[in-house]
């Protein structure tokens, strides 16, 4: 059983001539009525193409028949893949990175150990950087439905799509939230760039706080995420605006560092980790091309070799419930201590993002015969949109979130996790080969693709990690 892969969809839209002027010397003589200062008759002015519509290219495009809008995109897509960033650390030696070397992260290739890249980092300015004539700065106050709604949809339309642009993800109102509100969240760190003259959305990115324990160094910091550039200015360097922008907000806070993550090989991975998908509807995952069969398999065969138990295994397992945050909070934190790279998380923040939320977050524990919390798992919900399909608008897909196991195996904890989202209606479960996920991830029939995802810290430095020392799930 194959995945394809997937990654953030680049497309650039070029545009523009340039004219050359030419001097001429001439003898002048009277001209004749209807005559212009070369001696010949004035064409009669004739209507210019698109003199009715808009002249905003934005707006010209959006004129065009929605068919022909999505062929050009298309096109588009394909002719932008393999021309990003590198995808290897072979490709990143002989890349010359001009914005990531004027910033505080190492560089590739140099070996170091923990502590912060800038050791004495200056009053963060005042005033926000400068932006092309045509854009401005904008803070997005996601407590507004409108705003709120304006952003799903400005990400699901850009954010990240698949190669063949077939499946896009779909984020809701209620995921957002969660993913861009926990505890101590700043409005001010949502951050967007708008065309001045009709204020549409054409660049985000965002931060949230995150305390991030590191080598034996708890530090405040925050998580970069959802940074998204307008297809259609992929090509004009918009992103490094706004991470120096994001910068200076998160710094007015007096936070210098940072984490976040990428498919492309940036200055400088700490780790490097690959997505695992576990069919859970195989034949829907076909019909969509997410997934496709093996030589000599055949799809009833391929669904008996994925049959899950109809019920969890586990006894004592339930929903977690809001009296159950002081007991996961010490059940994480025991569990986290042993990973080099970790989250640190309060009582807030465990209810913030692990209590239940339908349709966002499932979280579920065992509880002991004597009442005592031993063992915890959950995941998240990000759903694809399918493009072009007569049949399947919708792919269901659940990615592994935080998990801790004491007293229960862990591949019978994991086992549980697919059997309940199986029950929900879920058609993919999909997992990051953090901690310790590699060991059962193979025997429960998971499938790796060619996609990396690689960790990065900002004006930190610290060593190479290996997937099973980081306790650290950034979200997609």
């Amino acid at each position: 059983l194959h995945f394809f892969s997937y990654y953030s969809a680049g497309c650039r839209l070029n545009g523009g001539c340039g004219c050359q002027e030419v001097s001429r010397f001439h003898f002048q003589r009277e001209k004749k009525p209807g005559e212009d200062d070369q001696g010949k008759k004035k064409r009669k002015n004739k209507e210019k193409s698109w003199a009715s519509g808009p002249r905003d290219p934005f707006e010209m495009l959006d004129a065009l028949p929605e068919e022909k809008q999505q062929e050009i995109q298309k096109a588009l897509h394909l002719f932008s893949l393999g021309q990003g960033p590198p995808r290897s650390l072979a490709e990143a030696r002989r890349h010359t990175y001009h914005f990531w070397d004027t910033q505080p992260v190492l560089k590739i290739g140099e070996v170091t150990s923990p502590g912060p890249v800038a050791t004495e980092c200056g009053p963060a300015r005042e005033d926000p950087f400068s932006l092309p004539q045509g854009f401005v700065w904008d803070t997005l106050d996601l407590q507004n439905p409108t705003e709120l709604g304006e952003l799903c949809a400005f990400l699901n339309e850009n954010y990240t799509e698949e190669d063949d642009n077939t499946l896009r993800l779909s984020y809701s109102p209620e995921f957002l939230q969660w993913a861009l509100c926990p505890p101590g969240w700043q409005q001010q760190w949502h951050c967007g760039m708008r065309v001045n003259t009709n204020q549409k959305l054409v660049g985000f990115i965002s931060a949230v706080p995150a305390t991030i324990h590191v080598c034996d160094t708890a530090k405040q910091m925050v998580e970069v995420n959802f940074l998204c550039v307008h297809k259609r200015l992929r090509s004009k360097r918009v992103a490094p605006v706004l991470i120096r922008e994001i910068t200076r907000r998160v710094n007015r806070h007096g936070i210098f560092q940072a984490v976040y993550s990428a498919s492309a090989v940036l200055p400088t991975p700490i780790t490097t980790c690959r997505y695992w998908h576990r069919s859970l509807n195989l034949r829907k995952l076909v019909d969509v091309n997410f997934s496709s069969l093996g030589r000599n398999m055949t799809l009833q065969r391929a669904n008996k070799l994925n049959r899950l138990p109809q019920m969890p295994k586990t006894s004592g397992l339930r929903p977690m419930s809001e009296s159950d945050v002081s007991a996961v909070q010490d059940l994480l934190k025991s569990f986290l201590r042993g990973f080099e790279l970790s989250t640190v998380l309060n009582r807030e923040e465990v209810q913030h993002w692990l209590l239940p939320r339908d349709g966002v977050v499932h979280t579920y524990v065992v509880q002991s015969p004597e009442g005592v919390v031993t063992d915890l798992l959950s995941f998240y919900t990000l759903p694809y949109t399918i493009l072009n399909h007569q049949v399947h608008k919708i792919l269901k897909a659940a990615y592994g979130f935080y998990y801790a196991s004491t007293t229960t195996q862990m591949l019978e904890l994991m086992e549980d996790a697919l059997i309940i989202a199986k029950e929900k209606g879920f058609d993919v479960f999909t997992m990051l080969d953090l901690m310790a996920n590699r060991s059962v991830l193979e025997q429960l029939k998971f499938t790796t693709e060619d996609k990396s995802l690689h960790y990065y810290l900002y004006n930190w430095k610290c060593p190479s990690l290996t997937t099973d020392k980081v306790g650290l799930v950034l979200k997609r």
